[in-house]
């Protein structure tokens, strides 16, 4: 009797298993997206934040840096697997209003792609080829200067 209740446990996972496993695969991969979403959008939070504090038009070279290695002078692994200067484009610069006058500066991320480690799960193709596009990921700050 007992032999026969070990062979329906063991079909009832093999029946069970793939699913759990997906299951796992895809609460992973989504923490792992959200987990870069947040240390880009912090990473462009800090630069504008630097940006704010320079004189307009300058130390752009240092911001993109700050965005993609966590530090001025571009040294290390990028933060984000696949986040590159190239997808940090030229940060901007705005002056608003006559009295007082309002300087204000803004950075963005564009064009930046997560890569799944699991681009295919089951025959289950995640998104294109395992890669989502994020949005524009920006920031703007007002600048005291």
């Amino acid at each position: 009797m007992k032999t026969r209740q070990n062979g329906a446990a063991l079909i009832e996972l093999a029946l069970i298993l793939p699913l759990l496993l997906l299951l796992t695969f895809i609460t992973t991969e989504f923490g792992r997206a959200m987990y870069q979403y947040n240390t880009i959008t912090k990473s462009v939070r800090d630069a504008v934040r630097y940006l704010s504090m320079q004189t307009p038009g300058t130390h752009i070279t240092e911001a993109q840096n700050l965005v993609v290695y966590g530090n001025l002078a571009g040294t290390g692994t990028p933060l984000a697997l696949g986040l590159g200067v190239s997808h940090v484009p030229t940060p901007t610069w705005q002056t608003t209003g006559s009295d007082p006058v309002i300087n204000s500066v803004t950075v963005t991320v564009r064009g930046y792609a997560f890569r799944s480690l699991f681009p295919s799960v089951f025959g289950i193709t995640f998104g294109n080829a395992g890669t989502f596009n994020y949005g524009d990921i920006s920031a703007t700050m007002r600048s005291p200067i």
